[in-house]
């Protein structure tokens, strides 16, 4: 294993100090593992928080900032934190409008933020939460019951974020986060694994000629292995499966997102064969292309896509200025 790091043990606590560094906008609570906006919270705003396993960066401490999350617990490398931190977070962001926790769908996940949202009420606290499970690649896996989130994690801390800056009620902000996730769907490919630095080997094997077709983030298996193909064919088939569970048709949000390995101009082939893929049945109304939702090195990427209206178009336009995505200010 060849890592950039200091040592397996401390690699979360660094990284989060590296974070600190780099970004003036970020209060960073190393002690707590909680990321959030330099500053009191907003008074009337309803504040949004996410968090999960490290490794997946810039998810979610990346995408903390106006327009996006106020505050991002990071857990282990691939392991949920705990309840503790989701109600130091939540007690942080509370600006008297209650606040909204976007969950993946992974069980540890889904229980420690159901765990904090009760120790939040228990304090006085309005929390809503709203679960991600975007990932048609697989019904049920290694860390889930029900599909996976992934992907439509960034459209709906993105999307809610917009509408939670101009002061909507809790009500409206979780409903349409609630949305945007039953709008998208993603499917994802890796061509190798990632190494988690506490395990110090791949978390799975593949042949020099080999893929895994609708892998998950952790590394979790994905429907089939099966032979490296030319981008446009392993495109076909992440877009067939996306669109077997929803049509693709009229005005699309569509992100390629690297899995940490894949370097860029992979990525754009991908992208390209994905407009190929669409011409004639519906429009990339808006895109993203890069590292948005990584599992540590992996190379790879996945596919996701979200049905657009003009509302959610509107507020994916609207100025965001965090550290893993920015435009409009």
């Amino acid at each position: 294993m060849k890592k950039l790091i200091n040592h397996p043990d401390t690699v979360v606590t660094d990284a989060l100090a590296g974070m600190a560094a780099a970004h003036p906008s970020l209060s960073v609570d190393l002690e707590n593992r909680v990321i959030t906006r330099a500053g009191e919270p907003a008074a009337g705003k309803v504040g949004l928080v996410s968090g999960g396993g490290s490794g997946h960066e810039p998810l979610h401490g990346g995408f903390v900032g106006y327009g996006m999350l106020d505050a991002a617990c990071a857990g282990e490398v691939f392991t949920s934190p705990v309840p503790d931190q989701m109600l130091v977070a939540t007690k942080a962001v509370d600006g008297g409008a209650g606040v909204l926790h976007v969950v993946k769908n992974y069980t540890g996940d889904i229980l420690n933020f159901a765990m904090a949202a009760e120790l939040a009420d228990d304090e006085g606290i309005e929390v809503s939460s709203v679960v991600v499970n975007d990932d048609v690649a697989v019904q049920d896996s290694l860390y889930t019951a029900g599909r996976r989130g992934v992907g439509a994690t960034v459209f709906v801390e993105k999307i809610a974020g917009a509408l939670a800056e101009r002061r909507a009620p809790l009500t409206e902000v979780a409903a349409v986060a609630a949305e945007v996730n039953e709008r998208s769907r993603s499917f994802g490919v890796a061509l190798t694994s990632g190494t988690v630095p506490a395990a110090g080997k791949p978390t799975f094997e593949l042949a020099d000629q080999e893929i895994e077709l609708g892998i998950g983030i952790h590394g979790e298996p994905g429907r089939t292995r099966a032979a490296l193909q030319p981008a446009r064919d392993i495109v076909a088939t992440v877009m067939d499966a996306i669109g077997s569970d929803m049509p693709l048709e009229g005005d699309l949000l569509v992100m390629v997102n690297g899995m940490g390995g894949t370097p860029l101009i992979e990525l754009y082939i991908a992208f390209n064969e994905v407009s190929r893929y669409l011409a004639g049945r519906a429009r990339i109304a808006r895109n993203l292309v890069g590292n948005y939702i990584t599992s540590m090195e992996m190379q790879g990427f996945s596919v996701t896509v979200c049905r657009l209206t003009d509302t959610l178009a509107e507020l994916w336009d609207a100025p965001v200025e965090t550290p893993g995505l920015r435009w409009g200010r």
